[in-house]
């Protein structure tokens, strides 16, 4: 959308009030010369879904100023050459990496497939983007608490299906996280040259 994370915070913050935990389906710790075991352990809890957990770049490929010189470094790090899909979310993964480290909230690590497949106790059959899969996403929502409104005023205009409910999904595992109930992938996290916890939680 071009909105930044902080201006986000900001609007949620105006609008709510004081936020515990923010949850972001975005990579938070960024390898050096290795695969995360968040990626590897994500896609292992959703059976056919495993290809919508991307697999980080190394931090290297993340800075680098182009896609040849990003998939070169990822290379050089991994063996691995990188998609230009996962390096067109450089700046966003860029923006999220150096907000972490100044902001006062806790910022956690979620993917919305993995939170699904946990209300499900099994990965989801469907597909998000289809009716049976939005169907099912809706449900296990409802299951949780989480009853999306019919009318979301103009969210609801300019906002993907899909897009609502995987920011509900986040939602349920950043109240899991506040409530101390959720738990990581990796247990316990890893931390790179970075330092930042790097882990997804649901």
């Amino acid at each position: 959308t071009g909105t930044s994370v902080a201006e986000v915070m900001t609007a949620v913050t105006r609008q709510f009030g004081t936020i515990a935990v923010l949850a972001i389906d975005i990579p938070i710790g960024l390898p050096d010369t290795t695969s995360r075991r968040a990626d590897a352990e994500a896609r292992a809890r959703i059976g056919k879904r495993a290809s919508s957990v991307f697999t980080t770049p190394v931090r290297a490929a993340v800075t680098a100023a182009t896609y040849p010189a990003a998939s070169d470094a990822n290379f050089n790090a991994t063996g691995k050459r990188i998609s230009k899909q996962a390096y067109a979310l450089r700046a966003k993964v860029l923006e999220v990496d150096a907000f972490v480290t100044q902001t006062t909230v806790r910022v956690v690590e979620v993917h919305p497939e993995v939170c699904f497949a946990e209300m499900n106790g099994a990965p989801l059959r469907w597909a998000k983007k289809n009716w049976s899969g939005m169907d099912l996403r809706r449900r296990l929502l409802t299951q949780q608490g989480l009853e999306l409104p019919a009318d979301l005023g103009r969210l609801g205009e300019v906002t993907a299906v899909d897009d609502v409910l995987d920011a509900a999904a986040a939602a349920w595992s950043a109240m899991r996280v506040a409530l101390g109930t959720a738990y990581s992938l990796p247990d316990p996290p890893e931390r790179f040259s970075d330092g930042i916890e790097c882990t997804i939680w649901v």
